[in-house]
């Protein structure tokens, strides 16, 4: 089973699960423990290979979307949390989205920070490149050349550091598993924007993602149950750009939501 924590204060509190992206850990959540931990209980997890769940490695044919996501169900179910709010960030929006197709009655509401809803040129020609190279090039180089494309500007470099310095601590064949199930992901992301999933959904982007923020765009246009709200000045990993505007917009999102 993954690597948890749990923030209980009240156990009649609603329960907030985050989930972090490629490369992180729970540990990018520093700076929204406390602010939730006011108003909820929390679940922070590890993702399989990542931080304290290193060792959380099957097979490599088991990598999927929808194994990843059943390993937060499994986390789920011996905590006995019926119903959860979801935040995530990057990578982790895909999971959390596929966590609302494949158990939506677990899924309370979303919170989609930095989502991934589509690769631009830009994003599909970095894809291939690290693709063709991936091998021969060692991952920490690969997944900087990711970071500053991303994350390009002076005011993203929080960001880019604490997620180049959490990727360190992931093994090569951990990094080629999670590369090959992201550059996969392309028929997965095309299946989430052509349907509404009808689950309450609010997107926190920078005003400064490059590459992510425009499918957010066009995506609220026709999905009525989802929201945007745009971060300014602002990069990728809004949680840790704009921490404080992140805190009090997810919040209050989270706090608006009926049981």
């Amino acid at each position: 089973m993954l690597h948890y924590k749990t923030f209980v204060s009240d156990q009649t509190r609603p329960w907030v699960t985050f989930i972090h992206g490629a490369g992180g850990s729970s540990n990018i959540w520093f700076q929204q423990l406390k602010a939730f931990s006011a108003y909820f209980n929390v679940l922070l997890v590890d993702l399989r290979g990542h931080g304290g769940s290193k060792k959380v490695t099957p097979n490599l044919s088991q990598y999927t979307f929808s194994s990843v996501s059943k390993d937060v169900v499994e986390v789920l179910d011996y905590l006995k949390i019926e119903k959860t709010h979801f935040v995530g960030i990057s990578l982790g929006t895909i999971i959390i989205r596929e966590l609302a197709e494949q158990y939506p009655n677990r899924v309370q509401s979303m919170v989609l920070g930095g989502a991934i809803l589509k690769f631009n040129f830009q994003g599909q020609l970095l894809m291939k490149i690290g693709d063709w190279t991936k091998r021969f090039i060692p991952y920490i180089l690969l997944y900087r050349i990711f970071a500053f494309v991303i994350m390009p500007k002076r005011n993203h470099s929080a960001s880019r550091n604490l997620f180049i310095n959490e990727a360190k601590k992931l093994a090569q064949k951990e990094f080629l598993r999670w590369y090959k199930l992201t550059s996969s992901v392309n028929q997965v992301l095309k299946w989430y924007r052509s349907k509404d999933i009808n689950i309450p959904t609010l997107y926190l982007m920078g005003n400064e993602d490059h590459m992510f923020l425009e499918p957010v765009k066009e995506i609220i246009k026709i999905h009525k149950s989802a929201t945007l709200h745009i971060i300014e000045p602002c990069g990728h990993v809004v949680n840790v750009d704009q921490p404080a505007i992140f805190n009090q917009e997810a919040i209050r999102f989270i706090q608006s939501i009926k049981a």
